[in-house]
Parts: structure tokens; C-alpha cells; sequence
């Protein structure tokens, strides 16, 4: 005799999906878990969709490649380098030249702070770990692109990339404060 079907129960679910249907077709994206901003009571989550099509930290964090704690670590010094860089002004070439007229804005206790963030993770890291972390975060290349960079294309260069660049996500882990050091 066959055993009777119990259907499911149609309770509603404590995430909402609010994912989109309709993606571009060369989309890469993840599914992340946030907070709600149109929840009635604190700590409602809902379910969202993150793009990771040129976010190489978090393409290695949705994979399950890095964890948390790196992830949170490369994070903080991408935004100590957005702070602490001094990009170049925008030129109207409407107006008419002048020499100098303009005078440089002061450099402000943020990005004297991050600066200086940055130049301990410089001597932590190491040159080549440093330069390491800023073509991945900063220029977003890849492994192969490193590799190639240097011209060093087999993959026993590209898995070496690939475990210093997790060596070095630790260090700013630990240096950001995300971890704590082991005893």
C-alpha cells in the first residue's frame, strides 16, 4: 500500500526572498542575507542578491573560499585606500587656464589615519605581500593576470598567489581586529 502524501505546510517563512527574476545574462551574482530596512520588529533578515562580477574579495567569500573574518579584513583596507587616496580632480575644459590658481584641500585626520593603517599593513605584509594585496583589492586582478603580470603562467604560481593572498588576508584580519591572535 502506498504511503498517503502530507502536504507541506504553507507557513510564511521568516526571510522573504525579494531576489530578482530577471538578471542580465552575463550576470555573476550571490545570494547574501541582510538586515531588513522595512521590518516592524528588530532583526528581521531578508534574502538579496549581490553582484560579484568585478568584486574579486567577494567572489572568494560567496565560493566559500575565505571566511568572515578575511573577507571583513580586505573590506576595511579597501576603505582605508578609497580614504586615504588623493584621486585626481576633474578639469573643466570650459574655463580658461590658469596657472595654479586653485589651492589644495588640506589632508583631513581620516585620511591621515588611514594612511598611516596603511603604511603598518606595508611593513606587516611585506613588499611583495603588499603589492600582492593591492593588485587583487585595489586593481581587482586575478590570479592568472598576477601570474602573468609576472610572467610566472603555470598553475603551481597561481595556487602560490592564491595562498599568500589568503596569508595576507589573516594579517589584515588580525591587524583590523576581526581575529584575534592565536597564543
Amino acid at each position: 500500500m502506498p504511503r498517503v502524501k502530507r502536504n507541506k505546510s504553507y507557513r510564511i517563512a521568516k526571510l522573504h526572498d525579494r531576489r530578482s527574476r530577471d538578471l542580465p545574462l552575463n550576470a555573476e551574482v550571490a545570494t547574501v542575507e541582510i538586515d531588513d530596512p522595512l521590518a516592524l520588529d528588530p532583526g528581521g533578515k531578508v534574502v538579496a542578491l549581490r553582484s560579484i562580477r568585478n568584486d574579486p574579495l567577494g567572489r572568494l567569500h560567496a565560493h566559500g573560499q575565505i571566511d568572515d573574518a578575511q573577507y571583513q579584513g580586505g573590506r576595511a583596507f579597501q576603505n582605508d585606500w578609497e580614504r586615504a587616496e588623493r584621486g585626481p580632480q576633474a578639469v573643466d575644459p570650459g574655463r580658461d587656464h590658469v596657472d595654479g590658481a586653485r589651492m589644495r584641500e588640506p589632508i583631513t585626520e581620516g585620511q591621515r589615519q588611514a594612511a598611516q593603517r596603511l603604511n603598518r599593513i606595508e611593513r606587516e605584509l611585506g613588499t611583495d605581500g603588499a603589492v600582492l594585496v593591492h593588485e587583487v583589492l585595489i586593481m581587482g586582478m586575478t590570479m592568472e593576470q598576477i601570474g602573468d603580470r609576472r610572467g610566472l603562467q603555470t598553475q603551481r604560481w597561481k595556487d602560490y598567489f592564491s595562498r599568500r593572498f589568503r596569508e595576507c588576508l589573516d594579517r589584515l584580519a588580525l591587524i583590523y581586529g576581526f581575529v584575534t591572535a592565536r597564543p
